[in-house]
């Protein structure tokens, strides 16, 4: 039976500490808790890492986070050879922080992105210090100097960075929001979480599940580090961060 865990980050990125409840030890070994601040692996974006403390103060260490029998079970991977809780104990949720924030600037920076480049997304990879989308682009014109000028414009204007619920029936009508060639955000809950940027998501708005930081300020300084062809018309660009090297 797949159990529904209360994401908590959904509704704020920024928690780094939270208590849950052990309601499920899974037979790999997964721990499952009633709600949690780590983000499971989904959507390009690793999940989490951290640690579960318990009443006596020892600590199990989580080596990632994934999503179980369903979207909504999520599952905490503990480290090799850690103590397991039991069903019903109480324990103190934290996870890496620095790696999270790193995620998260890197994932508002994904979408920037795609602002500056509109075409239809064929494929993206983030991560702390070197992440990708793959765009089908029949123009190859771009480089590498503009399209990180273009992102560092958006950067430096710190737009606002909010997530919003839309229904299904609002989605299937504005199909443009959609910037995915081969994924299509779930349907049927009646509700599609959007990621916005700009006042009233004038700058972007697409369907996505996970972490952002609050503004495209606190991205800080990224740059395009390659652009790789990887067929006809698939372009892979590379983001990093840190002022574009000189040569």
């Amino acid at each position: 039976m797949a159990h529904r865990t209360e994401a908590l980050f959904r509704d704020d990125a920024y928690l780094k500490t939270a208590d849950a409840t052990v309601v499920a030890i899974n037979e790999r070994g997964g721990i499952i808790l009633d709600r949690t601040i780590f983000y499971a692996t989904s959507g390009g974006q690793p999940g989490d890492t951290g640690h579960l403390e318990r009443a006596d103060g020892s600590r199990i260490a989580i080596a990632a986070t994934i999503t179980g029998e369903t979207k909504d079970e999520i599952v905490h991977v503990p480290a090799a050879e850690q103590a397991m809780p039991v069903v019903g104990e109480t324990v103190k949720l934290t996870i890496d922080w620095e790696r999270r924030h790193l995620l998260m600037r890197m994932h508002a920076a994904c979408h920037l992105l795609t602002v500056v480049c509109p075409f239809p997304i064929t494929g993206a990879s983030v991560s702390e210090d070197d992440s990708r989308v793959d765009f089908d682009i029949p123009d190859a014109s771009f480089t590498r100097e503009e399209v990180t000028a273009g992102m560092m414009d958006l950067v430096r204007a710190d737009h606002p960075i909010f997530t919003r619920l839309i229904s299904d029936e609002e989605l299937a009508a504005n199909p443009g929001l959609v910037k995915s060639k081969n994924v299509r955000p779930p349907v049927g809950t009646g509700k599609i979480r959007l990621v916005c940027i700009g006042e009233n998501g004038a700058v972007d708005s697409q369907p996505c599940g996970g972490t952002h930081v609050k503004s495209t300020g606190e991205i800080g300084e990224i740059h395009i580090g390659k652009i790789e062809k990887k067929g006809r018309e698939n372009r892979r660009f590379r983001i990093r961060f840190g002022p574009m090297p000189a040569n």
